[in-house]
């Protein structure tokens, strides 16, 4: 078996370098418009710093971290002013408990297997009363009855080697962070035009307990 970091590099040979995030400006938009200037920021799954620099320009403190050499030396060259890291996969995180006021993690619960694991270190490294703010593919009835109406592709976005493992709704992303400790959470629905892909945007806040 390969290790999870020559898989998640794999993932990224094939993704062409200076793409722009899928739905960059309405996430973009919902990021910003949590976030206050001078606000410790950790970047989950950053990628080649679309997000990370939005952030910096806002005036946000910023650390962001992927589990993938290939998209930090992109974003390296792209954004040498960012704080960029490569952290592990699996395991702990490497950082201290409490450090930072907001955690953003555009498009990467849904490629986590360990969950449970993943969740409990975001919390950790979120102060109490920080913000946890997150994007993730949305798998409403809707989306999943058009998807039943083509065979093909729901076969494609369902395929077993797709880098997808989890497959979220509103309910259930919401209760998943509930269970998690995190309070005030807010999931909605982004849709852009007919026929488009289909986001949950969801904000949160660590309890204070």
């Amino acid at each position: 078996m390969s290790p999870p970091g020559d898989y998640h590099e794999a993932l990224w040979e094939g993704v062409p370098e200076g793409l722009e995030p899928v739905d960059f400006t309405r996430r973009c938009t919902f990021l910003l418009s949590h976030i206050r200037a001078g606000e410790r920021v950790l970047d989950v799954g950053c990628g080649e710093g679309h997000f990370a620099s939005a952030l910096v320009n806002a005036g946000a403190e910023v650390v962001g971290v992927d589990v993938a050499a290939e998209p930090l030396r992109r974003a390296r060259e792209r954004h040498p002013e960012l704080d960029l890291r490569q952290m592990p996969a699996e395991g702990a995180w490497p950082f201290q408990d409490a450090i930072f006021d907001a955690v953003w993690a555009g498009e990467v619960i849904e490629h986590v297997a360990d969950t449970a694991g993943w969740l409990s270190e975001l919390r950790r490294v979120l102060r109490s009363g920080g913000s946890l703010l997150l994007s993730t593919p949305d798998h409403g009835r809707l989306q999943m009855l058009r998807w039943a109406l083509e065979p093909r592709t729901f076969e494609v976005h369902f395929d077993p080697r797709a880098d997808h493992l989890r497959f979220y709704r509103r309910r259930t992303l919401t209760e998943l962070l509930e269970d998690f400790g995190f309070q005030d959470v807010a999931v909605r629905r982004a849709a852009g035009p007919p026929g488009a892909r289909r986001a949950l945007l969801a904000s949160a806040r660590r309890s204070r307990f």
